[in-house]
């Protein structure tokens, strides 16, 4: 480690990788990890160049996994179907579609009508109407 992030005994990226890696090393839930540095199938200089996410359990991997593809999901199936009205009255000037979702705020002072938000559902095109 000395050779990747110096001597210098205040060095933050020193200290936080050496925290890094005595905390997945004495994980319970990580045997696998501490098997592997025992074994000798990771090397020391290896498990320096490690990131948390190398470092963690196979379990863990896994939620993470999981997760991530939820989030993806989410972020492309196009949640904004679920949450805001759905209509044909706003017409697309990108792809010349109708088919958008819109929802409405408040961005000026009360006295001034709401702004509507448009994003069309064919292209994602957005505009404010």
């Amino acid at each position: 480690m000395y050779r990747f992030f110096g001597k210098d005994e205040h060095n933050e990226r020193y200290n936080a990788k050496a925290r890094s890696i005595l905390f997945n090393l004495r994980d319970p839930d990580n045997p696998d990890l501490r098997r592997r540095v025992l074994d000798g199938s990771v090397q020391p200089e290896r498990l320096t160049l490690m990131d948390a996410v190398e470092m963690a359990s196979d379990q863990l991997k896994k939620e993470r996994e999981i997760y991530s593809t939820i989030a993806l999901q989410a972020s492309t199936l196009g949640e904004a179907d679920e949450q805001y009205a759905s209509t044909d009255m706003f017409y697309c000037r990108k792809c010349q579609k109708r088919k958008c979702t819109y929802y409405q705020m408040q961005t000026r002072s009360a006295d001034e009508p709401m702004t509507t938000f448009v994003t069309c559902l064919v292209c994602g095109n957005r505009w404010k109407a």
